[in-house]
């Protein structure tokens, strides 16, 4: 069994197309194909379901795939690890991160950059759950993420800021001129939001919920720049972090309000797997100090 076999079963994985794999690998599609048949002769289990196209994996393949995304990340590891201990570590960062903190991700990339610049970072937008699935299986070396409400399994945590909501409504709206606003009276407004996937969603729910309150988004949505533009058009308001509006700014013609009755707040930080011996990418990060999160505490 070769490195390169098992690069090629996890492009497969993440491309769901045999030439997409090839391309992503920089070989051609048979020779792609013909490095997992033999990996399947070598197991003497089939690993893909296919025909004439990938139809997926195939009950041995999704283990066989697990174990290859554990190797390959222990074979970055050790790539790391020899290179740090030359003083220059190198390597690929890859960062999840929920949709509301990634205004803040600079703060942790950016001294990252300072201490290892030759180090790379790829940042995934991607729910809490998912960020708790790519690290069960390899995929990602470190998250940003809420701490509470959701149990984290597997990782190690550090707290980083406290993220706190603010009503962010157009400045001619019914609330235009408040200087706070209640959960009650943002339940009345027309609001656009985050898609029930995310867990900034899920606490907004839970909490008007917990005051009978059954708001009726009129817009979801993935993406937290597009909550402030859905604002910025005069028609719609939004609940937000207020670390949102203190690193992008105020969107033009809305006002930002602090939601009071209840006062809510949810812990946000740094997650890396909790394996022994840990990647030294996800080790540098994780020992890290990041000052400018003191001013988003």
């Amino acid at each position: 069994m070769l490195v390169r076999q098992l690069v090629y079963l996890a492009a497969l994985a993440r491309e769901r197309h045999f030439a997409r794999a090839a391309a992503a690998c920089n070989i051609t599609q048979p020779a792609l194909s013909t490095a997992i048949k033999q990996l399947e002769e070598e197991l003497g289990v089939p690993l893909v379901d296919r025909d004439k196209r990938f139809k997926g994996f195939t009950p041995e393949g999704q283990e066989v795939l697990l174990w290859a995304r554990r190797i390959l990340s222990d074979y970055d590891s050790l790539r790391q690890g020899i290179q740090n201990a030359k003083r220059s570590l190198t390597g690929t960062l890859r960062l999840g991160v929920i949709p509301s903190a990634l205004p803040l991700v600079p703060l942790v990339t950016d001294p990252l950059y300072d201490r290892h610049p030759q180090v790379r970072v790829t940042v995934w937008s991607t729910s809490s759950a998912e960020i708790q699935q790519g690290i069960d299986h390899f995929e990602l070396e470190a998250g940003i993420t809420y701490l509470e409400s959701e149990p984290l399994k597997g990782v190690l945590q550090r707290p980083l800021y406290t993220e706190r909501y603010v009503l962010l409504t157009p400045e001619h709206g019914p609330l235009g001129t408040a200087r706070v606003a209640t959960w009650r009276q943002a339940a009345e407004l027309p609001l656009c939001l985050l898609t029930p996937n995310m867990q900034n969603r899920r606490i907004i729910d839970a909490i008007f919920k917990s005051l009978d309150c059954s708001p009726r988004p009129q817009l979801e949505t993935n993406s937290v720049v597009n909550l402030c533009a859905h604002v910025r058009s005069g028609r719609l308001s939004s609940i937000v972090p207020k670390s949102l509006i203190q690193v992008l700014g105020m969107p033009s013609g809305a006002v930002a309000l602090d939601l009071t009755e209840p006062d809510i707040s949810r812990q946000v930080g740094l997650v890396v797997p909790d394996r022994e011996p840990l990647s030294p990418i996800s080790l540098a990060l994780f020992s890290m100090q990041f000052p400018g999160f003191n001013d988003a505490r």
